[in-house]
């Protein structure tokens, strides 16, 4: 492999783990995004943030991406707080950082902005998201997605400075960056909708069973995981 087509070494900041009843539909979080992205020429390097495993240096590697993660980023953990200041570390070096649905919560709280419990509920299913701003690295350009959902929490306020780019009927802020080198996405590309009927079964009485047989009946729609990984690969490029 040349060293034009040499794959982009990016760490992956483990912030939490799939559910459990998940995990034979292709691994824990690491194996995963490594399904998703390594097809794009992306090498992930592990690090388990939640157990305090974090990087000594935002020059480690390429760039980063964070994991989902079950916790909230609002908790009074010792791990979210080291895990937030990393991020403002690798902001503010311009590294290329991604986070998704945790990893999203958390880019916006690290960098001034607000994350709640969402007042309607939890989002999960198949979900359709508007692209109100289009970056040259949205390549091929769509006017909207679908991906996976599965989040209590969401970014009720942007950080100061934050381009919105996809919304959503229910996660109003679902895509966004800050600066040219910050991406935060709150859906699943790495999910399946085997992993969302998995998942809402295991859930259904947390989510509440009308809202987990409403997400059911929307797994049947075609998911755009491809185009979004794409989209990250391109990204994290930059």
């Amino acid at each position: 492999m040349s060293a034009s087509t040499a794959p982009r070494r990016i760490g992956l900041l483990v912030c939490g783990h799939i559910h459990p009843d998940a995990l034979d539909l292709g691994g824990d979080y690491p194996p995963l995004f490594d399904d998703l992205l390594g097809r794009h020429g992306i090498e992930l390097t592990t690090y388990d943030a939640e157990l305090g495993h974090l990087p000594e240096s935002v020059d480690e590697c390429d760039g980063w991406l964070t994991s989902p993660g079950r916790p909230s980023v609002t908790d009074d953990d010792q791990w979210i707080a080291d895990a937030q200041a990393f991020v403002r570390d690798v902001v503010g070096a311009e590294r290329p950082f991604v986070g998704i649905c945790f990893g999203h919560q958390l880019l916006a709280q690290a960098m001034g902005g607000r994350v709640e419990r969402a007042a309607v509920g939890w989002g999960v299913g198949a979900q359709a998201y508007e692209v109100v701003a289009a970056e040259p690295w949205m390549a091929p350009a769509v006017p909207r997605f679908e991906l996976i959902a599965s989040h209590e929490d969401q970014v009720v306020e942007l950080p100061p400075g934050a381009r919105l780019l996809a919304t959503s009927a229910y996660c109003p802020n679902a895509m966004f960056t800050l600066g040219d080198r910050a991406l935060g996405i709150q859906p699943h590309p790495e999910l399946t909708a085997a992993h969302s009927t998995v998942i809402l079964a295991a859930r259904r009485d947390l989510i509440g069973p009308g809202r987990a047989d409403d997400a059911l009946a929307t797994l049947d729609r075609p998911l755009d995981r491809d185009l979004v990984a794409g989209w990250i690969a391109a990204f994290l490029a930059t």
